[in-house]
């Protein structure tokens, strides 16, 4: 109707016949659709067509149409009203091309409203008449990126089409929600956010609806759905399962309605979850979850039931909980801004606390609280949902006979099974072959949720550990690892106040204002629709040849082994490139998006303190195209020290930084024409720009160098350009400012030199040299090997070395390198990787010897604390251990069998403060799985909230890495709180700083101070303290110290316990670790836990000789004699404790550097 109407206004405008007439009919179509008899009525087109005839035509117009009666402005806007139009979607409507026109309609609606005293409609008015004015949006003239295809055999199995994979798909809708916003409430950011946050789901909803209205109209039925689109068959799906749902939970109510009235209910019920939302949400929750977990968790074509059930019962816990806070409409209290004063004062910190706790207050008084959903109860409803689904979903299956006849039949959509998989059977939900190739095996499983987008304004302030980042949706200040006692110290930390800091510090990064880089965004949807590989962008088509299988392959064993694995290679490869060609295809698709807008991303932590962008696919810490693509939103001039830098930062990102600054700036001057080609021709020109390290940020600097010479002031010149500031190898500068490591501070920069050291090119150096000698010996991967290694191929192992990488680790990362680098045949690789690994590592344990000194001494902290237990607790535990003295294995060692229940009580986790008042719990515990019985399957699932016992190794391995990532996240906050009281934009990618390059001076002096502040305060001195207050009351069983490794480590490290000469003799086993003494002051061991530990022993030992017999016990331990002996030193030892305190090693011996030098070192951010 509408095109009707609008087709008859342009045969008025064009005089194509009388204009009367055209006038009367738009009139007549416009009165049927008031009257609703046609089952249609107006929409805000209808109405701003209308008021565009009223306009031209009406009696106080320059063409008047007399003697016809057009709708009156009073008349229509009265009828806007009454069916809930919003009045701005009227006057924004694209049919109001003319921006006089759009002014003269908001004055004639503003006169009506008056008229009828309508205040909120003239509030709207009065903000209209930009909206009104239709102003070309940016994208009119953008190319739409041409989207990720795959190909899939046709409905008739003799052919394939391209298909967009579902998840591409599902992207592009959500972001046409940005584009729409954009063009409607252009003026009204926090509209447009508001809007942006409304949900997935109605999102998906609302667009299936209108697909199979589309469809009804043009007359096709069901059938012809099921055979057309993926998408029109979820529609089929969400009708049949919104039906089935509204029955199943009305029996379920009913059945559990009659359990409680026969009986006690043990058991939470389900009713009241399944009815928090409506039954057409939970079947399209349940719809779009299930689809997205396609080929997840290594199952092709399907997914594991344990993980589809808790998804689906946690998406309809979050959607839930996004309806409480839009329900609520929470208000937004700005971000507050600190004064001189700074944040460190304790005037600044006290009234940053008051603040917060105010705005936390009516945050919480807005929204309300709504508890956590178990495992259990997210499986039990995830159950219950997805059994109906897999109920009412069918798709058509078509095929061919043995006679040549096309046959078709129904057939489920998912069906349910079990497999292997990594050698366990579980149970697992499959997808028809039909749906499987629908999805176009699309690779890319993490449909981009709006609520996971970057902002349109600044993100909500942090009010505490739930209540910031996006304004509607509730978000978490830390990414909990299923550890409910690291949320548990978070909670009580943010109630007491402690954290105030770190929040301040999430703000700052959240406020940062950023744009998308137009220019290089041109170039790369160039690149993208061309489809072919420009540096690590992926092409359309896979670009490999694909290996020929030599003749020989079928008699020679060997060579049919090395095609088969560059064969491998090739396919991993190919299907490599598709998933990134999808990834890419996200960023290129978000930023289309969000061209011409400001954006900001909302930050939280991970539970060591490190901060992270919550949207996960566009964001500063991406790849280098994502970084290329992204400026700041304002520009600032570039003075002489700021042009200067952006040459360094030149430089830097082509990979030119070994040399000083002034080399760095000469070369820079050198490649200029280079650089101006770069910039003037990027895709035509020399493409020098490709060479780079990361070529798209090198190629924004280049147009950004132009520009600011060619400009009629360089100096002048507004750049918005982010200039970086890196550590050198960061983990390394707090080991050597840690261990006053004088030898490992050289090698990264804390101290002062003529020109940077390069840590990683020492470590390759030293490598060849250990090659040179091995190859003198013959050894076969030295001689392949030498001359070849680069400083990219041991960059990575020594980066993470110092964060705990194990030789696999090691292994995988330089195999990796090998493969890019083609250094060896594809077949060698793991070889060579495993021999060049060991190199590596034993290169950087002598160079940082100071770093292993004290990583051994966390590490050894962590064991000895994870095997504690705290003191009320000993007595059960004993006691408990008397009760049950059996062997739960008949061939069990001896010393295994009676410290199993201590075992089960050593709950303990490394936990320590930040220097910001930021808790850490490492979350590592041996999970104890719960078997579900749910509806499709029984499933087994593992309760974080559930006590379980510690895993001590994974606490010991992590904490040195864990503890170094906490302290430079320390440093990161400290420069982003500094910064913003300085007035600087800072953004940041973990200890890689950024800011505007007339800016980086002041940054880095920032930088500087920070981190001597930071190490100055005695950071192990206060840990070991920390160590020391926390775990006063703790106790360590001299059993659990009998591991021969934990002895010699905790030995090294200086650990002693005094004895008396009478307990020593008791306690033998242990003699590495005693120091026999009269006069000084002995350990104190506690016995008095436990009553008649001998006789204990005794029962024990009987119990085992008489369960495994003499000729077993011999067996199990080697020979009789050595049985007897270990026998008796357990015995001696069980029963026994020591304070964990009197166990911890003192800190390792301090070296000579002294943090304060790296005043002098003007590389040590550089």
């Amino acid at each position: 109707f509408g095109a009707f109407i609008e087709a008859y206004l342009a045969m008025a405008d064009a005089k194509k016949g009388p204009v009367h007439v055209f006038v009367d009919y738009a009139c007549e179509i416009y009165r049927i659709l008031e009257s609703g008899r046609d089952l249609s009525q107006p929409e805000s087109t209808t109405y701003a067509l209308m008021l565009l005839l009223y306009h031209r035509y009406g009696p106080n117009s320059p063409t008047p149409v007399d003697g016809y009666v057009i709708p009156s402005p009073r008349k229509l806007l009265a009828s806007i009203v009454k069916r809930n139009i919003p009045i701005a979607t009227v006057v924004a409507d694209r049919t109001l091309e003319s921006s006089e026109e759009a002014v003269e309609i908001i004055k004639y609606l503003s006169v009506a409203a008056a008229d009828s005293h309508d205040a909120h409609v003239l509030a709207e008015l009065g903000q209209a008449e930009v909206l009104g004015t239709h102003r070309p949006d940016i994208l009119d003239t953008v190319p739409e990126a041409q989207p990720v295809t795959t190909l899939v055999p046709s409905d008739d199995g003799h052919a394939t089409e391209a298909k967009v994979p579902f998840n591409i798909h599902n992207l592009r809708r959500h972001l046409a929600q940005v584009i729409t916003a954009r063009r409607v409430l252009s003026n009204d950011v926090i509209a447009r956010q508001e809007h942006l946050e409304k949900s997935g789901y109605e999102v998906a909803l609302d667009h299936m609806k209108h697909q199979a209205e589309v469809f009804d109209t043009l007359g096709l039925d069901s059938g012809a759905l099921r055979s057309v689109d993926l998408r029109q068959w979820m529609w089929v799906w969400y009708k049949n399962l919104q039906l089935r749902l509204t029955n199943e939970i009305a029996n379920i109510a009913l059945a559990e309605e009659k359990i409680v009235k026969v009986r006690q209910v043990t058991e939470a019920q389900l009713t009241p979850y399944l009815s928090l939302l409506q039954a057409d949400r939970l079947a399209i929750i349940t719809i779009l979850e299930v689809m997205r977990l396609q080929g997840s968790g290594g199952v092709h074509d399907g997914m594991k039931t344990t993980r589809a059930l808790v998804a689906v019962g946690k998406a309809v816990e979050l959607e839930y909980k996004a309806m409480v806070c839009k329900a609520h409409k929470i208000y937004v209290p700005a971000p507050t801004k600190m004064d001189q004063a700074g944040y460190f004062s304790s005037l600044g910190y006290s009234s940053l606390k008051e603040r917060r706790i105010a705005a936390a207050k009516v945050a919480a008084d807005a929204e309300g609280w709504t508890a956590e959903w178990s495992q259990l109860i997210r499986s039990k409803v995830g159950g219950i949902l997805v059994e109906c689904l897999m109920d009412v979903a069918e798709v058509e299956r078509t095929g061919v006979d043995k006679d040549g006849n096309q046959i078709s039949e129904m057939q489920p959509a998912f069906y349910h099974t079990y497999e292997y998989i990594r050698g366990q059977k579980l149970g697992v939900i499959r997808l028809n072959p039909v749906v499987a190739n629908r999805l176009a095996s699309d690779k890319v499983h993490i449909t981009v949720h709006p609520r996971h987008l970057p902002m349109l304004v600044k993100p909500k302030p942090w009010l505490d550990y739930k209540t910031g980042g996006y304004l509607t949706t509730q978000n978490s200040a830390m990414r909990f690892k299923d550890s409910a006692e690291q949320q548990s110290y978070l909670k009580a930390a943010s109630l007491k106040g402690n954290v105030e800091l770190v929040f301040a510090g999430l703000d700052v990064l959240g406020s940062t204002p950023w744009k998308i880089n137009r220019r290089i965004f041109d170039v790369v949807l160039e690149v993208w629709n061309a489809g072919y590989r420009v540096g690590k962008l992926p092409p359309a088509e896979f670009d490999q040849a694909e290996p020929v299988c030599p003749p020989e392959a079928e008699t020679d064993i060997k060579v049919k082994s090395v095609w088969q694995q560059r064969m491998k290679a090739y396919l991993n490869a190919k299907a490599n490139n598709h998933s990134d060609r999808c990834n890419v295809n996200y960023k290129i698709e978000i930023a289309r998006a969000f061209l011409g807008d400001t954006l900001y991303f909302p930050h939280n932590l991970d539970f060591r303190g490190r901060a992270y962008p919550i949207p996960p696919h566009l964001s500063h810490i991406g790849d280098d195209l994502s970084r290329g693509l992204l400026k700041f939103a304002e520009a600032r001039p570039l003075g002489e020290r700021g042009l200067r830098w952006l040459k360094l930062h030149l430089a830097s990102l082509y990979g030119y930084d070994k040399a000083s600054f002034d080399e760095r700036v000469e070369w820079v001057h050198a490649k200029l024409d280079k650089i101006y080609d770069s910039a003037k021709n990027p895709l035509t020109g020399d493409r020098w720009w490709l060479s780079a390290d990361d070529p798209w940020q090198c190629l924004a600097t280049c147009m950004e160098l132009h520009d600011a010479l060619e400009s009629p002031d360089p100096l002048l010149f507004e750049s918005s350009l982010p200039v970086h500031q890196d550590g050198t190898c960061n983990g390394l500068q707090h080991y050597a400012a840690l261990g006053g490591d004088a030898r490992g501070a050289r090698q990264v920069n804390l101290a002062a030199t003529d020109r940077p050291s390069d840590v990683y090119t020492h470590v390759g150096n030293m490598v060849e040299a250990e090659l040179e000698e091995d190859a003198k010996k013959g050894h076969k991967w030295a001689i392949l090997l030498k001359g070849k290694i680069q400083r990219k191929i041991v960059k990575q192992t020594v980066m993470t070395t110092v964060y705990g990488v194990t030789f696999v680790g090691a292994r995988e990362q330089i195999e990796k390198q090998l493969k890019d680098k083609k250094v060896v045949e594809e077949e060698d690789c793991w070889l060579a990787a495993s021999y060049l690994a060991s190199k590596v590592i034993q290169c950087i344990g002598d160079l940082f010897s100071g770093a292993t000194a004290i990583q051994n001494w966390f590490a050894a902290c962590a064991k000895i604390i994870s095997k504690s237990i705290p003191k009320e607790r000993l007595p059960d535990a004993m006691a408990e251990m008397k009760r049950h003295p059996k062997s739960r294995k008949k061939k069990a060692k001896l010393f295994t069998i009676s410290d199993t229940r201590l075992k089960k009580e050593q709950m303990t986790s490394v936990v320590w403060t930040t220097l910001l008042g930021l808790p850490i719990v490492q979350p590592y515990r041996k999970a104890n799985r719960k078997q579900i019985s749910t509806n499709l399957q029984t499933i087994y699932i593992s309760d974080p909230n559930a006590p379980a016992e510690v895993n001590s190794a994974k606490q010991a391995s992590a904490f040195p890495p864990n503890f170094i990532h906490s302290l430079d996240a320390t440093h990161m906050m400290l420069t982003a709180l500094e910064c913003q009281t300085q007035n600087l934009t800072f953004a940041s990618v973990h200890d890689s700083y950024w800011t505007h390059a007339c800016s980086i001076d002041k940054m880095s002096e920032i930088i500087r101070d920070t981190f001597i502040a930071l190490h100055s305060s005695d950071v192990l001195a206060k840990l070991d303290v920390e160590f020391r207050e926390r775990y006063k009351d703790y106790k360590i069983s001299l059993v659990s110290l009998r591991q021969p490794s934990l002895i010699r480590s905790l030995h090294a490290l200086g650990a002693r316990i005094v004895v008396t000469p009478d307990q020593a003799k008791k306690l033998d086993g242990l003699k590495e670790l005693l120091v026999v003494s009269d006069t000084d002051k002995t350990t104190y061991i506690d016995e008095s836990e436990v009553e008649n530990v001998g006789q204990l022993c005794e029962e024990i030992d009987a119990q085992v000789a008489d369960e495994m017999g003499d000729e077993e016990t011999v067996e199990v331990e080697g020979d009789e004699e050595g049985a007897r002996i270990k026998r008796e030193e357990f015995k001696r030892l069980m029963g026994k404790f020591v304070n964990l305190v009197d166990l911890l090693p003192p800190l390792p011996k301090k070296g000579s550097f002294r943090v304060e030098q790296i005043k002098k070192s003007q590389y040590f951010f550089s």
